[in-house]
């Protein structure tokens, strides 16, 4: 993949998705091509749950959960090649990324309190990273409540095996038949929970899909930058993306 180079003019980019379609590794990736910000907006979510872990706040008191977003000391670091995310000054990438957090996180995420919250941290970091080298976010919500105004919008799908697949791999290093029935609950589940305060699954006005079931992460990749060629040429020419990925990006801009 080619190093990461200054965007030539700034732009903004949302990535919206179920679990496991690609949205964190597509995105790190468009924001190193594209030299821009990266920002994983469910990061915050599952700041606020390890801290309400470590602290033993009822995930089920939704108030008190509300508080806790509303007081954390939260600091994302929004470099695409190296994202990380600092709670009370403590670095907790890692941590956040556990399997009690995973499980838990649906508590936090499908709190509208916490959600009202968060989004308003979410904006100031994509407000002042518009302001500089641009950004590329992702996570629920970003392309309709987030960044409804981004530059480029994208719903990136991808059927459940596919999705299944993926995540087994991202967490278990394998996508054997077991290593998928381990994640199908967190993957399916989490899916359905954030469903009900969160529309992922068909793109809004304005909002391109992006099928990645039988694309590589490259491909993914090219489908994406080629739709930032088309909509900001400034920020990618043309002549830098793939003509196939610019066809894909033409028909997909089409539908």
């Amino acid at each position: 993949m080619p190093a990461p180079r200054p965007a030539a003019a700034p732009v903004v980019v949302a990535v919206d998705g179920p679990s496991g379609s690609g949205k964190s590794s597509v995105s790190r990736a468009v924001a190193a091509r594209l030299g821009t910000a990266y920002l994983d907006t469910g990061a915050t979510y599952r700041a606020v749950c390890w801290w309400c872990l470590e602290h033993d706040v009822d995930l089920s008191d939704r108030g008190a959960v509300a508080e806790v977003a509303r007081q954390i000391e939260l600091e994302l670091g929004t470099d695409p090649s190296a994202p990380s995310v600092r709670v009370g000054g403590r670095v907790v990438t890692d941590d956040l990324r556990a399997s009690r957090v995973s499980a838990a996180v649906s508590a936090v995420a499908t709190n509208l309190d916490v959600r009202a919250e968060l989004r308003r941290r979410q904006r100031a970091v994509v407000d002042l990273a518009r302001r500089e080298r641009g950004v590329v976010a992702e996570g629920r919500d970003t392309t309709t409540v987030v960044v409804p105004d981004a530059d480029v919008r994208v719903l990136l799908v991808a059927d459940e095996e596919a999705r299944l697949r993926r995540r087994s791999l991202d967490v278990h290093g394998s996508d054997d038949a077991s290593s998928r029935e381990a994640t199908r609950d967190e993957v399916l589940r989490r899916d359905r929970d954030d469903a009900t305060v969160s529309e992922f699954s068909v793109a809004a006005d304005g909002v391109v899909t992006v099928d990645s079931s039988a694309l590589t992460l490259e491909e993914t990749v090219e489908a994406v930058l080629a739709l930032v060629a088309r909509a900001v040429p400034a920020a990618l020419p043309p002549e830098r993306v793939s003509a196939s990925a610019l066809e894909r990006a033409d028909r997909a801009g089409a539908r």
